[in-house]
């Protein structure tokens, strides 16, 4: 009997399946991904090493989507780290589901390393030494990680008791009512981090600073 054209399973087709399956049902097991790509649960051990695998090629996938500048280290670093989060979220808020997964394995996959790899390129660019590359990539990282569950939220996010004081009534009133909170508010927090980098990467003595400390 010839061979079909196409291979019935790939890494890249075992990634996608579990992909819609965490999408769906915000989990996945062996059973129901082979039960999915209609082949045996150890059909899939020829391919990956184990759930574990899987979910880094998860990672990969979601993140695949996300546009890098050729020279992170050219031009305004904060354009560069800009851009980089506005891709970021768009690739997350798309899987928001995927997240917990995700938060609950150690990064491998070469495919969202390159990210890593091009904003500490463009802190290293901005001024701030190792530790100060990695806290600021990691503050970067949360609330970009943060905004993408927020965009996935329910349109009312909250809803004030009859205990609520009026500063919180009067919040609730004006904010959600704008068009597309999540993004908006994404954008707005995402300036303010960019302020506070820019602050510590003009701090005395050639380094960044404390990531956040005090005024110049």
């Amino acid at each position: 009997m010839p061979r079909p054209s196409t291979p019935k399973l790939s890494p890249t087709l075992i990634a996608r399946a579990a992909l819609r399956l965490v999408d769906k049902k915000g989990e996945f097991t062996i059973p129901e991904l082979a039960a999915a790509l209609q082949v045996r649960p150890s059909s899939l051990y020829n391919h990956v090493g184990g759930k574990g695998e899987i979910v880094e090629l998860m990672r990969g996938e979601a993140m695949s989507a996300v546009g890098l500048p050729s020279d992170p280290a050219a031009g305004d670093w904060t354009d560069v780290v800009r851009g980089i989060a506005v891709e970021y979220l768009n690739s997350y808020s798309r899987h928001p589901r995927l997240i917990p997964l995700l938060t609950s394995h150690t990064v491998r996959d070469r495919t969202t390393l390159r990210v890593y790899d091009a904003l500490a390129e463009a802190f290293a660019a901005a001024g701030f030494d190792a530790a100060e590359r990695l806290q600021a990539i990691t503050i970067l990282d949360s609330f970009v990680i943060g905004s993408a569950l927020d965009a996935a939220a329910p349109a009312v996010v909250w809803e004030a008791d009859a205990e609520a004081g009026d500063a919180f009534r009067e919040a609730l009133d004006a904010g959600l009512t704008v068009e597309d909170r999540a993004r908006t508010t994404f954008l707005a927090g995402l300036e303010l981090l960019l302020a506070g980098f820019r602050q510590a990467s003009r701090s005395a003595g050639g380094g960044a600073g404390p990531v956040g400390g005090g005024a110049d």
